[in-house]
């Protein structure tokens, strides 16, 4: 409050240039975008990204199954598994060959990743398929989705404070710019009476 009464008092200033004068109000307004606008772009984006990842989690939690397959062989670690995003990156331990009931009642069989130390033969654990029984990764919960949600809300209110941080720099730049073109002008205009008789020097 006291920034905005000195410069309501410094708009009548004698030593006030218009440069000055502008740079001023592009500070504030550049305050009024960091402080006001910034967050609510934040919470809009926030808002939005929740939205979309909740439905996702719902979309998810409806077309992925959690099924219990069974270990036939331990497969070595160079034989390719067939979807390396069917557990989370601490549950990949294994590659096995394992057989699995789809939820359409289908056998199925292939080689996957498992969450075990030492598969052996008969050993059992969990895994997610689609509805037809192909391995996919383990859907978004709704924790993570709203963590997500708001690091995507707190990242746009940044974006947006430092977009109008930076254009206020480049205004800025450019008014320094043109105050010391205008300076220069004023000198060559000045320079080359200097000490002469009757200049008023």
């Amino acid at each position: 409050m006291r920034a905005i009464r000195g410069l309501w008092r410094w708009r009548h200033n004698p030593l006030r240039r218009t440069t000055d004068l502008a740079e001023a109000w592009v500070a504030l307004v550049a305050l009024l975008l960091i402080v006001c606008v910034a967050p609510v772009v934040g919470v809009v984006a926030g808002a939005a990204a929740e939205d979309a990842l909740q439905r996702s989690v719902h979309d998810q939690r409806e077309a992925r199954h959690r099924v219990t397959a069974t270990v036939v062989r331990e497969l070595d670690r160079s034989a390719p598994a067939v979807d390396p995003e069917a557990a989370s990156a601490g549950d990949l331990r294994s590659r096995v060959l394992a057989e699995w009931t789809a939820p359409d009642g289908s056998a199925r069989h292939g080689p996957v990743l498992a969450g075990l130390d030492t598969p052996r033969p008969g050993d059992r654990f969990g895994m997610w398929t689609d509805d037809h029984g192909r391995t996919v990764g383990r859907p978004l919960d709704a924790a993570t989705a709203a963590t997500h949600a708001v690091l995507a809300g707190i990242g746009a209110g940044l974006l947006t404070a430092a977009l109008a941080e930076g254009a206020r720099r480049v205004v800025v730049w450019r008014l320094v710019r043109r105050r010391y073109a205008l300076l220069d002008q004023a000198w060559d205009r000045t320079g080359p009476d200097w000490g002469r008789t009757g200049t008023g020097s």
